[in-house]
């Protein structure tokens, strides 16, 4: 019997969450390897600009993998016909503004996998085994969605997130460089554990989420940096802006002095992903795109005034050379 009276817990909406459909994991590598495991594949394709977290399942599995290069358009460069029965082929939507490559993929690979871990508010496609990493997207300590309809016949436990909790409410009270050592210690902690439910934690934050105000706010701050900065984006982005992005990714040969400025100006930029320059050769196109890449917050915590002060960054710098 669920307790009556005594202390508060936290207080938290009780809305409903995007993805209502969706298996409910621990991470999104775990929901990777759930797919990995249920459709029995033997060989993985997957890009070389890509998390290194994804080698994870494979080698826990024990799987053969390969991987593949990507054009300028960070769209594959792979003959399909290549894939066996008791192989899968993977590919990242890079950004969430990667949904026209998706829905060609869907027509002509077999045994696709989708990973919308960038890709949060992309509807999956149907027959396509496709997965999400809320926390990419949102403030919440782990999860992850999975689309599939072959159910791997395991009893699943509940996962508990409180232990990896802290950088989230640390930020709140103390400011995002008092919380930073918690955050890297938290996401540490998602390394080797197993297939478990989604936390009730987790869920019940996903459940307190206004997620059109979301899309609203990340939609409107992409076309502002888009206006001002695709002629100077040596990435060409896509003309049409139905999707719902991660970040706004700027390619720029001054990348690395770039993001540094942005970074001493308090402009917090991710790095996606830094395993590539290990993978890669130093003349390969993935090697230059994660080295020229700079990754701009345009997320649902930040309105006009933050966008323009990156613009503004942005363009003092190009007009000092």
């Amino acid at each position: 019997m669920k307790p009556i009276g005594g202390y508060f817990e936290l207080e938290l909406r009780k809305g409903e969450e995007y993805h209502k459909e969706a298996l409910r994991l621990n991470s999104g590598r775990n929901a990777f390897e759930y797919v990995l495991r249920a459709r029995g594949y033997k060989k993985v394709y997957l890009p070389y600009y890509t998390c290194d977290v994804m080698l994870e399942p494979i080698n826990k599995l024990k799987l053969e993998y390969e991987f593949y290069h990507i054009n300028e358009q960070l769209e594959p460069i792979f003959n399909f016909n290549h894939i066996g029965e008791d192989e899968t082929f993977v590919y990242t939507n890079y950004f969430g503004i990667k949904s026209e490559v998706v829905q060609k993929l869907s027509n002509i690979c077999p045994n696709l996998i989708i990973d919308n871990s960038q890709a949060f508010f992309e509807k999956p496609i149907a027959k396509i085994d496709t997965f999400y990493s809320p926390r990419k997207f949102l403030g919440v300590p782990d999860g992850a969605y999975l689309y599939i309809n072959k159910s791997l016949q395991i009893k699943l436990s509940r996962d508990k997130s409180v232990t990896r909790f802290s950088h989230l409410i640390k930020r709140i009270d103390e400011g995002a460089e008092a919380g930073y050592l918690d955050f890297k210690a938290n996401d540490r902690a998602l390394k080797g554990q197993s297939i478990k439910l989604m936390s009730a934690l987790t869920q019940a934050l996903l459940c307190n989420i206004d997620y059109n105000l979301i899309i609203k706010k990340r939609k409107r701050n992409y076309e502002f940096l888009y206006k001002f900065l695709r002629e100077s984006n040596e990435l060409k982005l896509p003309e049409e802006h139905d999707f719902v992005p991660m970040v706004f990714p700027y390619r720029t040969a001054k990348g690395n002095v770039l993001k540094q400025k942005l970074i001493r100006e308090g402009v917090f930029v991710a790095t996606y992903w830094p395993n590539v320059i290990e993978w890669a050769e130093n003349k390969s196109l993935e090697y230059k795109i994660a080295s020229e890449m700079i990754f701009l917050p345009i997320d649902q915590r930040y309105n006009i005034t933050e966008i323009k002060k990156i613009v503004k960054l942005l363009k003092t710098r190009n007009n000092r050379h």
